[in-house]
């Protein structure tokens, strides 16, 4: 199980890089700083883009910048947004829904732990990361 995948990992390390001087900067300088590899990074812009999270400038002096304030762009969201919701446990069984799934008792403790979890990615924004980087 990862709670964190390479793509949301790619688009949050952008993001803090977009957000560090909030000026338009290249995919090729991000990519560059933050050691992804610009395909994958062309990937990640164009899902940000398109949720509108980021803007793109095409052209020499071209590149993104945040549309969002930084303290707007919750962990939690970046996840849903490349893994979808944030599960620990799909309750599944041979591709149907686990037949003891209301009963469950360990479900019972994953959602508490699922919850939990949400809550403190909720708690991790873009500038907060940012801060944090910055202070290091």
């Amino acid at each position: 199980m990862k709670i964190i995948t390479k793509n949301t990992d790619y688009a949050i390390r952008a993001l803090c890089a977009i957000a560090k001087d909030n000026i338009i900067i290249s995919a090729s300088k991000i990519a560059k700083k933050e050691k992804i590899p610009l395909p994958y990074l062309h990937r990640v812009l164009n899902k940000l883009k398109k949720e509108k999270i980021i803007e793109s400038k095409e052209g020499k002096n071209g590149g993104v910048k945040l549309v969002k304030e930084p303290s707007d762009i919750k962990v939690s969201d970046m996840v849903r947004l490349f893994q979808g919701e944030i599960q620990i446990s799909q309750c599944i069984f041979r591709k149907n829904l686990c037949p003891n799934r209301k009963k469950c008792l360990l479900r019972k403790k994953l959602k508490k732990i699922e919850n939990s979890l949400i809550k403190e990615l909720d708690k991790i924004t873009i500038e907060t990361l940012t801060k944090d980087r910055e202070e290091k």
